[in-house]
């Protein structure tokens, strides 16, 4: 199984790709490290908008950041972008994390 260090050295070497972004933001998810990860998943989704696992994963890493607002925007898009490619589960998935975080926000209040 490849490494942070691997995946930041295909990185290095200019193999800049969606699939590369979504790589690396998992591991440094799966590290404890959300706003990392968030940055490398935005860069998957700007490569490739219609990567709804990509989408759910940013979400995942802002809602671990507790950047509550960003974290619904994405689930929003990435919600979008699974019911226009057919992707019913994830689309589901991201619904209930986006309802979780609908619901910290009105305990807040």
């Amino acid at each position: 199984m490849p490494s942070i260090a691997d995946f930041e050295k295909m990185l290095a070497a200019g193999r800049d790709n969606a699939l590369l972004r979504f790589s690396l933001g998992n591991e440094y998810l799966k590290a404890g490290q959300p706003l990392e990860a968030a940055t490398h998943l935005r860069r998957a989704v700007e490569q490739d908008p219609k990567y709804s696992a990509a989408w759910k994963l940013l979400g995942r890493a802002l809602t671990e950041a507790e950047a509550w607002d960003e974290a619904l925007a994405a689930y929003r898009e990435g919600i979008a972008v699974a019911e226009a490619r057919g992707d019913k589960q994830a689309a589901k998935e991201m619904g209930v994390f986006m309802r979780r975080i609908e619901k910290l926000g009105e305990a807040g209040s």
